[in-house]
């Protein structure tokens, strides 16, 4: 085994034990076929919005329990080595690797699981609720037990075969669920292990949950490649290396190459955009740091030679690009009437000139849609037939007519009946298609919707541009208050859609997407709760809550979504997902795409090794869904410099 020379110096001055004692017995070793060994040093220059933005946190994998790989087609091991399930899938045993440590030392056991599960998720009092891998297809708890310091047991009351697909998503800990904290430091701050803290966790709440954030505080510890040094608010967060890292290169060499990396916090997205023509960075992610589109592609290659930045486009496995979608629970009789009409939507989707978008906005990249989840996403790539359906889906309404959109208007009796030149509403009353989206957003969205203001008016129907605060948005949402929304994509899907399946059928937990109140209704639906709300007004209810239509849609969805999501055979479970598609297409659209799977820029300092190209991956990359972490599946561990004493 090998390891960096700053840490083998302090080996020598007995500061450290050897590196075979701080690696596990067995350590993970990353796989990508790409790799070339490493150097060690230098220093990783990146940049984010803020000090507190959660965009370097999907460069770092290291809390999550099992991993995904290539691009999200299969699922490796991570802290977890090994699994194992029954036949019917309602039980799971994970083994974990012998020997692991937190970043100071301290042994890293099923403990540390317990505790978040016990005295975080258990106590009312605290923020963390169950994640969604927690429950049982009825919604029940699973029962979590640690027969030993290696060993995580989960018993579901219903077969639970997305388990695995679940704990490979997102970056634990940093952006979804902790799944762990370090129990042998936060016990000290925690009112059921120290007498001394407030027993109140109003007031001992704040302390512990600052004191967790190894995002924010230097003194706790992490699983992560590098663990925090220093923390200045809007301004600068810096990382070294973590000396107790548990992953190795393909020779036994321990991770990471580089020492240190240091986030800059710039809130100016043009004032990013020229320091990172200026060079300032080494590695920008254009997704994650908000600021770097196609657009900026032309002018980032005119000044390669300043930036030593190279340009690399990786599929974003996108399903939508930038999209649209009515509140289909919107406050307003009349016009909610309108809205759940198919036939109206369909219309819409008819009049939108997608090629303008194509050319204007992706520069000709990517393929025209009429909206969908990821056609990355593993039940569209099983089989001939799979693929079929995603081709159905996304070409059902996507071909410009802006005479069959007049023709199926007219139908429904969308007519312009006072001779203004205006459609109205089927009962005479103006008909406005108001486009809501947070004020301040990216250019992009307001360029498509320019875009579909040109193409619905084109057809009779004023359409008004409404940028709403965005500090109002998720509750006027909520509430049925807000007519659409214009500034979303549909950013992957990852590749079990039925563990993001929000965008798919409408759930608790999910209401931001295009039925907020039938997903919070989700929540009591088949219970005796729900009989408790007949008779009262949807929109007055905690929360506003609306009961699906017997036989419609929603309700299908619900019926096969609690089919699928417990259906231990894959295929059998794509059946499912593919009858659910069906009823997206017979009904929808739901939500209206623009360009599905174009590139997203990714730059990369030209003496910077080991950061995958296009070709290298198995699905030229897939960076647009937050819980497949992109850069983090890649391993930025295994990133090296070159010529590392130029990088320091």
């Amino acid at each position: 085994m090998d390891e960096a020379p700053q840490l083998a110096a302090q080996v020598r001055a007995g500061r450290l034990p050897p590196v075979a004692d701080r690696l596990p017995k067995r350590p993970y070793v990353v796989p990508h076929h790409w790799l070339t060994p490493g150097k060690y040093g230098g220093e990783l220059r990146l940049v984010a919005s803020s000090t507190d933005s959660a965009a370097f946190r999907e460069y770092m994998y290291g809390h999550s329990l099992i991993r995904w790989l290539n691009d999200g087609m299969d699922i490796g091991p991570g802290l977890v080595e090994s699994w194992e399930t029954g036949d019917d899938a309602s039980e799971w045993t994970f083994h974990f690797r012998p020997g692991l440590h937190w970043s100071d030392g301290a042994p890293w056991t099923t403990d540390d699981i317990m505790f978040w599960w016990k005295d975080m998720v258990g106590n009312d009092a605290h923020p963390d609720t169950p994640p969604d891998e927690t429950r049982s297809g009825n919604g029940a708890l699973m029962d979590l037990s640690a027969p030993d310091d290696v060993t995580l047991v989960m018993r579901f009351d219903t077969p639970a075969p997305l388990t695995p697909f679940h704990l490979a998503r997102w970056v634990n800990g940093g952006i979804g669920p902790t799944w762990m904290a370090p129990k042998h430091y936060l016990k000290q701050f925690h009112p059921a292990y120290n007498d001394q803290v407030s027993k109140d966790w109003a007031s001992a709440g704040g302390e512990f949950e600052l004191k967790r954030n190894w995002t924010v505080n230097p003194d706790c510890p992490t699983m992560t490649g590098w663990r925090l040094k220093s923390y200045k608010e809007g301004r600068q967060v810096v990382y070294e290396r973590n000396p107790y890292y548990w992953c190795t290169d393909p020779d036994g060499r321990q991770l990471p190459y580089v020492d240190t990396v240091t986030v800059a916090a710039v809130a100016d997205p043009e004032v990013m955009k020229l320091q990172i023509q200026e060079g300032e960075y080494d590695h920008v992610d254009g997704y994650l740091s908000g600021s770097v589109t196609l657009s900026d592609v032309s002018s980032l290659k005119q000044t390669q030679d300043r930036s030593a930045l190279e340009v690399l486009l990786w599929d974003s496995g996108d399903g939508t690009g930038s999209l649209f979608f009515f509140n289909y629970d919107y406050r307003e009789p009349t016009m909610r009437a309108l809205i759940r009409n198919p036939k109206f939507r369909q219309a819409l989707s008819h009049a939108f000139d997608r090629a303008e978008a194509q050319k204007a906005i992706y520069f000709n990249t990517g393929e025209r849609t009429t909206g969908t989840y990821s056609p990355k996403s593993l039940d569209f790539l099983a089989d001939d037939t799979a693929g079929d359906v995603y081709k159905q889906w996304r070409d059902s309404y996507v071909d410009p007519d802006p005479e069959q959109a007049k023709a199926i208007l007219d139908e429904i009796g969308v007519v312009d009946s006072d001779g203004d030149g205006k459609r109205e509403l089927p009962d005479g009353g103006k008909l406005v298609i108001r486009l809501d989206y947070p004020a301040g957003t990216s250019h992009d969205h307001v360029q498509k919707n320019e875009l579909l203001k040109k193409d619905w008016e084109r057809i009779g129907l004023e359409t008004k541009l409404n940028p709403v605060p965005p500090d109002a948005w998720t509750v006027d949402w909520d509430a049925g208050e807000l007519m659409s929304t214009t500034a979303w994509e549909m950013g992957g899907g990852i590749h079990e859609i039925l563990v993001e399946p929000q965008v798919l059928v409408p759930l608790e937990g999910f209401s931001a997407w295009w039925a907020p109140l039938h997903a919070n209704f989700h929540a009591v639906w088949n219970t005796a709760d729900a009989a408790k709300l007949r008779g009262t007004d949807p929109y007055s209810r905690t929360p506003p809550s609306v009961e699906p239509e017997p036989g419609g849609p929603i309700e299908r969805l619900w019926q096969l979504y609690d089919e699928a999501k417990t259906e231990p055979d894959a295929m059998l479970r794509y059946a499912k997902v593919w009858e659910m598609i069906k009823i997206h297409v017979s009904d929808g659209p739901f939500f209206m795409g623009a360009v599905a799977n174009f590139p997203r820029v990714v730059l990369a300092h030209k003496d910077l090794a080991n950061v995958p190209r296009r070709e290298n991956l198995r699905l030229n990359g897939f960076c647009g869904p937050w819980s497949h972490p992109n850069p983090a599946v890649y391993d930025p561990e295994t990133w090296y410099w070159v010529n590392p004493g130029a990088h320091t």
